[in-house]
């Protein structure tokens, strides 16, 4: 792509963020998003495969679903109210069109099918963009209308979400399909903790990026997009190989990893609020994600390539990536467990 056209591109994207980011009225909120969308679907068509274009094709129709029923949610709203005020979200049908249309937006379930089909048609670098910056414009809108919509909806959200996430992830054997589920699966954290402690939200939101990014960098280093083809990573680069069975056990949230810290509290909030059931099935479903990230970490750090691998292993030859990003967020999403004192006394 051309080097001008991909700094427009990357730019309208910067832009659509902060204007829906800055936003207090309904109308600049949907032209945020859109010009989010508008910028992201020449990056994802860039490669011209059949694929590309159907997983491209998918995204635009859910995301202009999504804004069409913000639009409709906003008009509505001003329309009862006299207001386009996103603070001043009084009729109740709006409240719960436009947390389904943003759950639609970022992959909440159940409205998540569109997220795995997307995210295995993209290439690494446009499925990291996916899962982490075109997810922030909407989670914003969630955090500031949240006050507004029934805690049972946001639970059931959360539940589902986490529940399906670590269900679809189990059978697959396609890492962006996995990381897809994942990425379902972790929204469902910030989304059940959102109504009692939105700084929570924004915890678990920021150790997300850090741990998914440090994963597709990793991948796309490797040219990994199956599981097998990851057993051959060791034999290429074992300090790699150590490092991202680490990050995946992150994302899984173990300690005495930065993942764990996110999930810890929540599970301390939702004891607090007298929620013991809830607390206690997001525990169970982290167990599912556990499950096949452990899967990857078997095959990438416990098999010897040439035994078990049907494909065709890949040349061997040093490659001219960046590494600089990749030991940022690699270092993130090990390290910061120590600071969870110091994060507990500002959010608190």
């Amino acid at each position: 792509m051309n080097p001008y056209v991909l700094m427009i591109l990357l730019s309208s994207l910067g832009l659509g963020t902060t204007l829906t980011f800055a936003s207090s009225h309904w109308l600049l909120a949907w032209m945020g998003l859109e010009i989010n969308t508008l910028a992201i679907i020449p990056l994802m068509a860039q490669h011209h495969h059949p694929r590309a274009v159907e997983a491209t094709t998918k995204y635009f129709l859910t995301q202009a679903t999504a804004a069409a029923m913000i639009l409709f949610a906003g008009t509505t709203n001003a329309w009862i109210t006299g207001t386009w005020d996103m603070t001043n979200m009084l009729d109740p049908l709006a409240n719960a069109l436009v947390i389904t249309a943003l759950a639609l937006k970022i992959g909440l379930a159940p409205m998540h099918l569109w997220m795995p089909e997307v995210l295995q048609g993209l290439d690494l670098t446009t499925g990291l963009i996916l899962s982490t910056w075109q997810k922030l414009a909407p989670l914003a809108l969630i955090i500031q209308t949240a006050q507004n919509v029934s805690p049972t909806l946001l639970t059931t959200l959360g539940l589902l979400s986490t529940l399906i996430g670590g269900w679809g992830g189990l059978n697959q054997t396609q890492l962006r399909k996995i990381l897809a589920y994942s990425s379902i699966a972790h929204m469902g954290w910030m989304i059940i903790i959102l109504q009692y402690a939105p700084q929570l939200t924004l915890l678990a939101l920021l150790t997300y990026i850090f741990m998914t990014s440090a994963a597709f960098l990793t991948l796309k280093l490797c040219s990994s997009t199956k599981i097998n083809t990851l057993a051959t990573t060791w034999s290429k680069s074992p300090t790699l190989s150590a490092s991202t069975a680490l990050v995946l056990l992150s994302l899984a949230g173990l300690p005495p990893l930065t993942g764990f810290m996110p999930k810890w509290l929540i599970l301390q909030e939702l004891t607090k609020q007298n929620l013991p059931i809830t607390a206690t099935v997001m525990a169970l479903a982290a167990l599912l994600g556990l499950y096949f990230y452990l899967r990857l970490c078997y095959a990438m750090t416990l098999t010897i390539s040439p035994n078990v691998v049907n494909s065709t292993l890949p040349w061997r030859v040093s490659t001219a990536q960046t590494s600089l990003l990749l030991a940022l967020f690699t270092t993130a999403a090990l390290g910061l467990l120590p600071l969870t004192p110091a994060i507990m006394s500002l959010t608190t």
